[in-house]
């Protein structure tokens, strides 16, 4: 009697919890249902920030923006830049100013130079690493274009193979150049073209090969394959040699970054500290200082900067 009595409280407890289920789960469709039309069917509501910013990404200097973004392969619009900018300059202030203790027009002075420095130095950092990507790829494009010439495909074929099989950068170069060659655009004009966009010598060494076989013909899937050893051959020797100097290279950005971070920090510990750094010999000593930062700087990436 008892064994029964609990399984039909079970039974009826099952049911009204089923029951009280499937009014939150209607309930829940209709507060969907009106969140849709009072948002317009699921469209977010923009702020006046990302309006505003929109509008920007679509004026001619922002085109010109985007076009060096993309060229250093940085991911983002001109916009989302232009605010990363805002909010780096800002940041700089604040540590300047707060940690510090540099007095505020000299903070607006030194936190410009540090972030157009920034800048400039990320969009060449990012543009080299665009092109050593592409490098790094050649290898495998090489092996790419051996295996389909191989096959019987044509080299017209085989750059549009590369341009669907192979990851960025080197999926929107040779998309460019299999769309510069359907539009019957000379061959090497078109990988002339490209070499001048990547402007690199192991792909000078790629457009050499591919004019001449082009050109003069002959067994194209014997030298790419060749190639393709060589090049790796060469990237595991560059990356041996990067690994052997890498403690010096790094020695050349902490040597400028010391000195500077010690008289800041003493800056905050006393009172004035900077202030003879801007009297007349303070000035002399300090374009001294610059002078002999930037020629170690140079000396040191000069000496660990090995060619293979």
């Amino acid at each position: 009697m008892m064994e029964a009595s609990i399984a039909a409280i079970a039974a009826l407890l099952f049911l009204i919890g089923l029951y009280f289920f499937l009014d939150y789960r209607m309930e829940k469709r209709d507060w969907r249902k009106k969140s849709n039309q009072i948002y317009r069917e699921g469209e977010k509501r923009k702020s006046a920030i990302v309006l505003l910013g929109a509008k920007f990404d679509k004026t001619e200097t922002a085109k010109e923006m985007d076009e060096k973004l993309v060229d250093a392969n940085i991911p983002f619009t001109p916009s989302e830049f232009i605010g990363a900018l805002i909010v780096s300059y800002m940041g700089f202030m604040i540590v300047l100013m707060n940690f510090f203790n540099v007095p505020t027009g000299i903070a607006l002075i030194v936190s410009f130079l540090l972030l157009e420095g920034g800048r400039r130095m990320l969009f060449l950092v990012r543009k080299n690493k665009k092109r050593q990507m592409l490098v790094e790829q050649l290898p495998e494009i090489c092996r790419l274009l051996a295996n389909s010439t191989r096959s019987g495909m044509t080299l017209n074929q085989g750059i549009q193979l590369v341009a669907k099989e192979m990851a960025e950068p080197a999926k929107s170069e040779f998309k460019n150049l299999a769309h510069e060659l359907s539009l019957g655009i000379d061959f090497g004009a078109a990988i002339r073209a490209m070499e001048k966009r990547v402007d690199n010598k192991e792909f000078q060494l790629f457009a050499a090969t591919m004019l001449i076989q082009k050109k003069a013909g002959g067994n194209l899937y014997a030298v790419l394959d060749e190639m393709s050893q060589t090049l790796d051959e060469r990237k595991l020797l560059k990356q041996e040699v990067k690994t052997m100097t890498a403690e010096q290279r790094y020695v050349s950005y902490i040597v400028p970054v010391i000195p500077i971070f010690l008289v800041l920090m003493m800056n905050n510990v006393i009172d004035g500290f900077l202030d003879p750094l801007f009297s007349g010999i303070g000035i002399i000593l300090f374009a001294i200082f610059v002078v002999g930062t930037v020629l170690t700087f140079v000396v040191v990436r000069k000496i660990t900067n090995i060619r293979v």
